[in-house]
């Protein structure tokens, strides 16, 4: 019972998770590619680059890997060379998604803490450039995952399904690949992370401690308009890299779990089993991570909601006016 219970958990959760997570990212990147967010081009040139990786994350992690293999099981997608390919485009975009959060962060961090580096650093093309690097660098580094999987069985000359190689698991040079692949992603953007925020919370509080004295002895009551804008960033800054870094722990746990037990990711679909469980668990958050920047956006800027209700106000009123 309990396993029927947890497979049609995961059975319904991918195809909510997909309907919910599609249109939220298509909807975000058309209205901050629209620029009326009252965000500067640097920032939004990042939040887009963002939203269209998770948007690809969604689309070939869920619905061409998960929701495939729970309701497709046997395809053309099932194939070895398909599901490979898969495989490397889910990791691609995945990588590009990490970094370019910890880049967010650190061009925020920037921004914030350094004027002078600012203006030389915090623009249109230095966002650009970031953006187009991290893309290229996550797809030539996850090349070698389409040559982890050998066919479980060939029928008819053609090989079905992926199976990791069991060299994978024995090989010196694999294992330094696997290593160094879940070093860059995603532990080293979890320090990172956590290290450009607390610096830029620390400039921010002593920031706004020597501003609040001068305002102070000068007799100004009037409200800042600079610590207003700092603060609204700092917000934005902090809810992005942190619902990251709790989306991610449970598929950081897992991985230290199999790598400090000599042990081995879990294959097959045992339910009640609770590395299952814990793998699995992780995945999903971790993918949820893909879904949650619209929900910050509109948490935290009104603008972004404002331009949320315009979008849905638009086809009712095409729809009134064809009617009158």
């Amino acid at each position: 019972m309990h396993a029927r219970v947890t497979g049609l958990a995961f059975a319904i959760y991918y195809p909510v998770f997909a309907a919910i997570a599609v249109p939220a990212n298509l909807v975000t990147i058309v209205i901050l590619s629209r620029g009326r967010c009252g965000l500067s081009r640097c920032i939004t040139r990042y939040l887009v680059s963002m939203a269209v990786s998770d948007l690809l994350v969604v689309i070939t992690g869920v619905i061409l890997n998960r929701i495939r293999g729970i309701y497709f099981p046997v395809s053309f997608l099932t194939t070895t060379p398909a599901c490979s390919t898969i495989a490397v485009l889910t990791y691609a975009a995945r990588n590009s998604s990490v970094l370019l959060t910890v880049a967010f962060t650190f061009d925020r961090c920037v921004a914030i803490c350094s004027r002078k580096m600012k203006t030389k650093y915090c623009t249109e093309k230095t966002a650009a450039i970031v953006i187009g690097t991290v893309c290229v660098l996550s797809c030539a580094k996850n090349v070698p995952h389409y040559f982890i999987y050998e066919p479980l069985y060939i029928k008819s000359n053609v090989p079905w399904f992926c199976n990791i190689k069991l060299i994978y698991y024995n090989s010196l040079g694999w294992a330094v690949y696997d290593w160094l692949d879940r070093i860059l992603t995603p532990c080293v953007p979890f320090v990172l992370i956590l290290l450009l925020n607390a610096l830029t919370v620390r400039h921010i509080a002593v920031a706004s401690r020597v501003r609040r004295r001068l305002r102070t002895h000068n007799g100004e009551n009037q409200s800042d308009p600079e610590m207003e804008s700092r603060r609204k960033s700092i917000i934005l800054l902090l809810s992005i890299s942190g619902s990251f870094i709790l989306l991610w722990i449970l598929y950081v746990i897992n991985l230290l779990y199999v790598r400090f037990t000599n042990g081995k990711y879990f294959a097959g679909s045992n339910f009640t089993d609770p590395r299952f469980i814990l793998q699995e668990g992780g995945y999903m958050l971790q993918l949820l991570s893909c879904c949650t920047n619209t929900c910050i956006y509109a948490a935290t800027q009104s603008k972004f909601r404002e331009e949320i209700k315009n979008a849905a106000k638009y086809p009712l009123n095409l729809i009134w006016k064809f009617i009158k």
